[in-house]
């Protein structure tokens, strides 16, 4: 017996069948796009759409090394980049200069020198071939009450008692005429002589250094008898320029009046052993300055003694 097909029956599984395979396949394919973003891409997912919405530019910009991983060094970068400033700053190559350790390192020649009798004397002959004893101090130094370029209370302020109250004279005396002075450096303690020598050593070479500066325990700093002068202005002290200056001028017409004498004069450095230095001053009373001052001699050539070569 023929079955006869019930033609609505047919047609609404026909349309049954259409849905079934429509929203079938829409959530088939659905699982693979949400499974991609999720696990491996999520960061880069989350960083790609949040930009396009409100605040993420900003997040843009740290994703330039690397999105959300780039974000934790940006933190920890100062800390790293602090540490290698650190050992940078800590060799500090600057204080390590400091006036004694680099002069401690040079080697003072031995010299075969004579060391001075009486260096108590004020008109002691301390020079490139007359020493110092070892360790030898003036026991009656003094500040004198005269403008400096030193800080108060510098040792390099002080002078001898007699040479300090005669420069108090010569001071009054040049700023009554209306040249203003100014102490550079007086007394200079052995081992700051020592440093100072050693650092010109390094700078120039043993020869040239000591054709402007004293080995230690030969330079008159330490006698406490002499002292470097200038203009109150600063300008040109100890330097060559300094012999221009009306300051100049003034000592070299009045300083043996107070019992001063310009140590090294010009012409003069193949007895002295010093070039001219102008602001140099020495005291020696007054007796020998004024006959100092009248033959225009040196202190070398007034004791008669053997002419001190500059190359010494």
């Amino acid at each position: 017996m023929r079955k006869v097909r019930n033609p609505v029956k047919s047609h609404f599984l026909l349309i049954s069948t259409a849905l079934l395979l429509v929203t079938g396949c829409s959530s088939a394919a659905a699982p693979p796009q949400s499974e991609a973003p999720t696990q491996s891409d999520a960061p880069a997912s989350t960083e790609k759409n949040e930009p396009g919405q409100k605040s993420e530019p900003s997040n843009s910009t740290e994703m330039a090394p690397k999105p959300t991983e780039g974000q934790a060094p940006v933190k920890t970068s100062p800390k790293s980049s602090t540490e290698p400033q650190k050992p940078a700053a800590s060799t500090k190559p600057e204080e390590q200069k400091p006036s004694g350790k680099p002069s401690d390192s040079v080697q003072i020649p031995d010299l075969d020198l004579e060391v001075v009798a009486e260096p108590q004397s004020i008109t002691v002959l301390v020079n490139k071939q007359r020493q110092l004893p070892d360790n030898y101090q003036p026991t009656d130094l003094v500040f004198p009450n005269v403008p400096y370029l030193l800080p108060a209370k510098s040792e390099k302020r002080q002078m001898r008692k007699e040479a300090a109250e005669a420069l108090e004279k010569l001071f009054a005396a040049a700023k009554a005429d209306g040249v203003a002075l100014a102490g550079v450096s007086a007394y200079r303690p052995h081992a700051y002589q020592k440093a100072l020598f050693n650092r010109y050593v390094q700078q120039d070479g043993l020869e040239k250094a000591r054709t402007y500066s004293a080995v230690p325990g030969t330079s008159e700093h330490e006698t406490g008898l002499a002292i470097d002068v200038s203009g109150v202005d600063g300008k040109c002290a100890a330097t060559s320029c300094f012999a221009g200056t009306k300051e100049a001028k003034w000592l070299a017409d009045h300083a043996h009046e107070y019992g001063f004498i310009i140590r090294y004069p010009e012409g003069k450095d193949a007895i002295t052993g010093y070039m001219y230095e102008p602001w140099h001053l020495r005291y020696v009373g007054n007796e020998v300055a004024q006959a100092i001052e009248e033959k225009q001699t040196t202190l070398e050539e007034y004791f008669g003694v053997a002419p001190v070569s500059s190359e010494q």
